[in-house]
């Protein structure tokens, strides 16, 4: 997912001025004693980007986005001397997590291939384990909330990360070292829960590290770059993976991974969460947690973009596990050409992501840019019609040579997709709440996977594709093109563009009215009011 915390704050903070102080007063102009003891005001240096002082009166609250006291702050940070300190640390621990959950693919290539050739699983079989192994991840929400309100250590981000990538470890360690477990399908399955039950709470965690920082620092749209590093992770896993395989045995990939992990445990263990300068809040019940989240996604702003996100992927019935079987047990195609197939394909999402973050939410509305996506989407599912009808070679373009350019697009433009919720999802977090928010979404699009497998799972056996017959795919992938082209009818549902902060604070005064209606009645006053009761807590 360039780094996103290396990015130098462009956008001072703007906080509203405390009645006392004429309008038009010169931030740099000297305070009189007086009116200090009447209220302390931030002194922001747009140049050195400075501050002092901590107080803030409960209007402040009204900002839509976060103040620096993070409402409910229980201490304070020196903003400047943390950052110039403890940069490098964020820094290194977000790439690295971000880039070693990315190489994720280099481990699954290999048990992917191992449940084909060594286990000769039916592709139904084969796609019912991968998506049965995702369900962890449906519980995203859960570690979201204990991320938010449960500290460990006095840190509630950081500590959860190296829960999770113990967790990894010890799974695919264990597949590695005894060979019981990889070959008895059960407890592959275990170990392969196991390994996302620690991704997903190290996800958790990092995504709400992003959003918090980003919120903290005024920085818009650190998701972009998070999955920047995702995409250079899954670039060499999959080289690395495909090239692997056709050398060494799956264990010795799997032995790898352990390795990789056990030095992302070691840079996080080392991490220390104070050190980031971010605000501590001040601890809350699970109750009111699930409430301020069900407060965010109640909203039609919230709730209409994320059902079509949701349906537009959940009314699509997948047939990778087909797909995967056919290329590797028809077409006989190596895992080295499988594998350059994902590293081209996550070469895209990465130029993707790049042009989205310089161009395309700049000057492209979000509704038209996922309608053009999502059309895009559904029609390169139809390369993988050409390939199983051999069309390629009818045109004179190989196998390898199709496989390797078309086979990943239609998977890449799907996560590609995913990009511009997550930052509006990321905006619209309230103060203490990054956790819970992005693990729902994250819950939601899993939960939506796993439907979609499943129901590639039922209209593959309902059409008679088995290991033997692929007689009847093609046909099971036109109906999934045509599936997919369903989620554009409501595309209403998806907001004209993001709710972008920097251009909120260029709006006047005059204009705060429109901008409630926008945000929508409900999300806009509970947010808010919700900022006022933690305000009115830290000040007690």
């Amino acid at each position: 997912m360039n780094n996103p915390l290396l990015l130098s704050i462009t956008n001072p903070v703007k906080l509203l001025k405390p009645s006392t102080i004429p309008y038009g007063l010169n931030l740099n102009t000297t305070i009189n004693k007086k009116q200090q003891q009447l209220t302390k005001t931030i002194v922001l240096n747009s140049n050195t980007r400075s501050r002092t002082t901590t107080t803030f009166t409960s209007s402040l609250s009204l900002v839509r986005r976060r103040n620096n006291n993070g409402g409910g702050v229980t201490g304070g940070f020196d903003e400047t001397e943390v950052c110039r300190r403890d940069q490098g640390n964020a820094v290194l621990l977000c790439a690295l997590g971000y880039w070693v959950q990315g190489s994720r693919c280099f481990p699954w290539l290999a048990l992917n291939f191992h449940m084909s050739h060594c286990l000769h699983l039916k592709p139904s079989t084969l796609q019912l384990v991968q998506y049965t192994a995702i369900l962890p991840m449906v519980a995203k929400p859960l570690y979201g909330v204990l991320s938010d309100v449960l500290y460990i250590d006095g840190a509630r981000r950081v500590p959860y990360i190296s829960i999770g990538v113990l967790l990894q470890g010890l799974a695919w360690g264990s597949l590695a070292i005894f060979p019981g477990s990889r070959e008895a399908l059960p407890s592959l399955l275990g170990l392969a829960l196991l390994s996302n039950l620690g991704a997903s709470v190290t996800e958790v965690a990092q995504d709400a590290l992003v959003a918090e920082y980003g919120l903290r620092y005024q920085m818009n749209g650190l998701q972009s770059y998070a999955l920047m590093a995702s995409a250079v992770g899954g670039i060499l896993g999959n080289l690395l993976g495909g090239y692997c395989l056709v050398k060494t045995p799956p264990r010795i990939l799997f032995l790898a991974f352990t390795a990789l992990l056990s030095l992302q445990l070691t840079v996080s263990l080392s991490s220390k969460e104070e050190s980031f300068g971010l605000a501590r809040i001040r601890e809350t019940s699970l109750k009111k947690q699930f409430n301020d989240l069900m407060g965010v996604i109640q909203g039609d702003e919230v709730s209409q973009p994320l059902t079509w996100i949701i349906a537009s992927i959940a009314m699509v019935p997948l047939l990778s596990g087909s797909v995967f079987c056919y290329q590797t047990q028809v077409l006989n195609l190596d895992p080295w050409v499988i594998g350059m197939s994902k590293v081209i394909g996550q070469l895209m999402l990465l130029c993707l992501t790049v042009v989205y973050d310089r161009y395309l939410k700049k000057t492209l509305p979000m509704r038209p840019l996922v309608h053009i996506v999502q059309l895009l989407y559904a029609l390169s599912l139809l390369f993988d019609y050409i390939l199983v009808k051999q069309i390629n070679v009818t045109l004179g373009i190989s196998n390898k040579a199709f496989v390797l350019c078309f086979s990943s697009v239609a998977e890449i433009l799907a996560q590609f997709k995913i990009l511009p919720f997550s930052v509006l999802l990321a905006n619209m977090c309230p103060g203490g709440c990054e956790g819970t928010i992005t693990s729902f979404l994250a819950s939601a699009l899993c939960l939506s996977s796993i439907v979609s497998g499943f129901a590639g799972v039922g209209m593959a056996n309902a059409i008679g594709v088995t290991c033997n017959n692929y007689a009847n795919l093609p046909a099971g992938i036109l109906m999934q093109s045509l599936a997919a082209m369903l989620p554009l009818w409501f595309i209403h549902y998806v907001p004209m563009s993001e709710p972008g902060f920097e251009r909120e604070g260029k709006r006047g005064l005059s204009k705060r009215s429109r901008r409630n209606r926008r945000v929508g009645r409900v999300v806009g006053q509970e947010i808010f009011a919700y900022r006022r009761e933690r305000d009115a807590e830290a000040q007690t």
